[in-house]
């Protein structure tokens, strides 16, 4: 029997709208069906209370490693694979994923998150949360909206302007709500003055009026202030269980503060909800090793090539010395509610680099330098004598999760001091020097990039790190990851330098221009650009043609031939120029990508579709995204540096659609 609002005491729906215990939903005495929620998105975090058991599931590749795929169908697996692991164990949701946009590299949370671009973000985001939901796990999209800093989030307003929110940090969450997903959950902080969970702007107007999100809004964990302003706002449900909430509640309600209609409306979306949990098809698809494997061969597609000067990699053969106690013990993710501790115990690098090429000896030699992220006594002799004798020497360094996590932003963009001594020592006395960085997002490299002839980053990769590390560094498969951030010269080059607010409010005072935008506006030398990575193959682009499909309409042709003796995948990136806008735009602006393997001497031809959304911006005045008529610039890269090819399109709408200049 369907049970709705109208059918329970309104003790009852109060009730339901706070949650049982930490992890689920309010089963009302058993009357109702819990609704049982898990921490994502790197694998399963089930615990029995805040932290303690924690099942051992799949440890994925942290999303700003997937990210670099560029890939949907990659981001759609790994969602599935997460789901396997939930109906495993009897989660119904899983958190995740968090589509926030990086606005700073020093955000603690940065692991976390796809992307500082929103159009990559929202593809990505939306492919994930159907790979989830097509097992019959639901997912929460989150942080909704502008957790984009860790520092003093419980308190300290994220403050920008309409246009900047438009375009930059609310694109990702309208696409991901496309796919569905059961929940979104709010941010911790106040967006332009106000708790995002009391936001009514925010959830009632943006998320389910102009975005058409149907699901349950929740809190983050032990975020909401007073029950009833929230309610009001538009938030369905309160975790975790709290005894103040069903009284203020109550209160509000015998005050008149709060009415039937806005309880019955929660309360409906919270039965819709338990429904879907019950009757969802759920059906796994893999066993534990299968999953593995899966890790395995995201991580590859994944990690990027940064630098790889006189063809070092891949490894030809000869002696090998891997040192760094990453190498045996590598970075798994970040910490936090997104921690994923594996069951699965990884293989020494250097092991597996002999064991997929027989031609290389590889030994690592970590005993002599014990543990180089942190200060540590180091054999320093004993690790530069291997490294000399050595053809080529592989330093293997990075952060943990107790330095790039939850909570927390961090204080630098650089490696602590031991690590970049130990890179510069091995350089000096071995030029045929490979560093492999073990981190969760963007790395100073200047003291020592200049130094070395090859950088792989591996990233925060789960649990297949070293495997799939392994079989890049020894040419197995050719290296396709690409940026999907911007890694600058230095934190002073970032638009806000580092600061991290007032501890009040942070003023957003770049406006649209993030990332790759900011670095194109200001004419700004970068370390690495967004969209960038190396592969074995050569790739060359060639024969642009665009296809008028529409007002806005279009296709982007073009052909990538390989030039090479590699089979080996490209990633091609579209951008678009308003060559004359009447107001401020972005140099270019990232709105299609391509992923393709293309064989060895063969050329493929790439088809990649734009539309409105592609040309608009958002105009507070209109209050509405707007397409202007006149020239735009279509550019096809293999970075956002690195354009190789490039028409235009001139847009011509009928003259009542503009607007008077």
């Amino acid at each position: 029997m369907k049970i709705n609002a109208q059918d329970l005491t309104l003790e009852e729906k109060l009730s339901l709208l706070c949650a049982e215990d930490i992890w689920q939903t309010n089963s009302l005495g058993g009357k109702l069906r819990s609704v049982r929620v898990a921490d994502g998105p790197h694998g399963l975090r089930k615990t029995d209370g805040w932290h303690d058991n924690p099942v051992n599931g799949t440890a994925m590749p942290n999303l700003s490693l997937l990210a670099c795929s560029w890939d949907r169908n990659a981001a759609k697996r790994d969602g599935a694979v997460i789901a396997d692991d939930c109906i495993e164990n009897g989660v119904d949701v899983l958190l995740a994923p968090g589509v926030n946009i990086k606005r700073t590299p020093l955000c603690g949370r940065n692991f976390e998150y796809f992307s500082e671009d929103p159009y990559l973000a929202g593809e990505l985001g939306k492919a994930f949360i159907e790979g989830v939901q097509e097992k019959g796990v639901g997912t929460s999209l989150k942080h909704f909206a502008c957790n984009n800093r860790e520092y003093n989030r419980l308190y300290q307003s994220s403050e920008a302007d309409e246009r900047t929110l438009q375009e930059i940090y609310f694109p990702a969450f309208r696409k991901a709500v496309e796919a569905k997903p059961w929940t979104v959950m709010c941010s911790f902080n106040p967006v332009n003055g106000v708790f995002s969970f009391e936001n009514e702007k925010l959830l009632k107007k943006t998320l389910r009026g102009q975005f058409g999100f149907e699901g349950v809004i929740l809190s983050d964990w032990d975020t909401v202030r007073n029950s009833y302003k929230s309610l009001k706002a538009g938030l369905d449900v309160r975790f975790p269980y709290s005894e103040t909430a069903f009284v203020e509640l109550k209160n509000a309600y015998e005050k008149g503060l709060i009415s039937d209609a806005e309880i019955d409306f929660s309360v409906d979306k919270v039965l819709e909800l338990i429904k879907k949990a019950a009757t969802a098809k759920k059906k796994m698809t893999t066993d534990r090793a299968q999953r593995h494997s899966i890790a395995t061969e995201l991580a590859k597609e994944s990690m990027v090539l940064l630098k790889n000067d006189g063809d070092v990699l891949p490894l030809k053969g000869g002696s090998v010395c891997v040192l760094g106690n990453f190498a045996a013990n590598p970075t798994v993710g970040g910490g936090g509610s997104a921690y994923a501790q594996p069951s699965y115990r990884q293989e020494n690098l250097a092991a597996l680099l002999t064991r997929q090429n027989a031609a290389v000896d590889a030994r690592y030699i970590g005993e002599f330098v014990a543990d180089p992220c942190f200060y540590r006594c180091v054999n320093v002799r004993a690790a530069l004598s291997a490294a000399y004798k050595a053809d080529v020497a592989v330093v293997c360094v990075g952060t943990t999760e107790v330095q790039e996590t939850e909570d927390f932003d961090r204080a630098s963009l650089r490696l602590n001091a031991v690590q970049e001594d130990l890179i510069l020592k091995v350089a000096e006395i071995n030029p045929r020097t490979v560093v492999l960085l073990y981190t969760g997002s963007a790395v100073d490299m200047t003291p020592w990039l200049d130094k070395v002839q090859a950088v792989l980053w591996v990233g925060f990769a789960g649990e297949g790190a070293n495997e799939a590390a392994a079989e890049i560094l020894c040419g197995n498969v050719s290296p396709c990851g690409k940026l999907s951030e911007t890694y600058p010269l230095s934190l002073e080059d970032t638009p806000d330098k580092g600061f991290p607010g007032t501890g009040l409010y942070n003023v957003y005072a770049e406006g649209i221009f993030v990332g790759y935008r900011y670095y194109d506006k200001t004419k700004k030398d970068v370390l690495f650009p967004f969209g960038h990575g190396m592969s074995y193959a050569k790739f060359e682009y060639s024969d642009l043609s665009i296809e008028k499909r529409g007002d806005t309409d279009y296709t982007v042709r073009y052909k990538i031939t390989n030039r090479s003796d590699i089979d080996a995948k490209e990633i091609s990136q579209v951008y678009v120029k308003d060559a004359f806008s009447s107001l401020s735009r972005p140099t270019k602006e990232l709105k299609g990508f391509d992923k393709t393997l293309i064989k060895a001497h063969e050329t493929a031809e790439i088809a990649v579709s734009l539309d409105f959304s592609s040309f608009a911006y958002y105009s507070p005045a209109l209050e509405r995204f707007y397409v202007e008529n006149g020239e735009f610039e279509i550019l096809v890269g293999a970075s956002s540096r690195d354009i190789r090819l490039s028409a235009r399109v001139e847009i011509s709408l009928p003259d009542e659609t503009q607007v008077s200049l």
